[in-house]
C-alpha cells in the first residue's frame, strides 16, 4: 500500500492579453520601474520580464525575411554636401595643452591611435 502523500498541483494563472498589454504599456512609460508596476498589480517582476521577452519575440518573426539590406543615404551625406568637421581632441595636463584635429573620414585610425596612446 502506498503511504506517500499526494502531490499538490499548483495552478498556473492565465492572464488576458489585454491585461498583459496594459501592464507592458505601463512598463514602457518613461521613468517606469518594472518592479513597481509588478507590485502595483500583484505580479512577480520576472513574469513581466517574460512577457516583455515574449512580446519582442512575437515581433521578430514578422520582420524575418522582410527583405535584404537596403543602404540609405543620410541627409547631408549627398555628393557636394558640406564637409564633415574634423575630430577634435584636446589633452590637458597642468599648464600643458595639446590640440589635435583628425579627419573625420579616418575615425577608425583615430580610435586606434587613441587606444595606443592610452595604454
Amino acid at each position: 500500500m502506498d503511504t506517500s502523500e499526494p502531490t499538490k498541483r499548483t495552478r498556473v494563472r492565465a492572464y488576458a492579453p489585454e491585461f498583459k498589454a496594459k501592464v507592458l504599456a505601463e512598463c514602457s512609460q518613461p521613468g517606469a520601474s518594472i518592479a513597481k508596476v509588478a507590485l502595483a498589480h500583484g505580479l512577480n517582476a520576472n513574469m513581466i520580464h517574460t512577457w516583455r521577452r515574449d512580446a519582442r519575440g512575437a515581433v521578430a518573426p514578422a520582420l524575418a525575411g522582410a527583405g535584404e539590406f537596403v543602404p540609405l543615404q543620410l541627409a547631408g551625406s549627398a555628393v557636394g554636401a558640406a564637409a564633415v568637421p574634423p575630430i577634435r581632441i584636446e589633452l590637458r595636463q597642468g599648464a600643458t595643452s595639446v590640440a589635435i584635429a583628425w579627419p573625420a573620414e579616418a575615425a577608425d585610425a583615430c580610435a586606434t591611435w587613441l587606444r595606443a596612446l592610452l595604454k
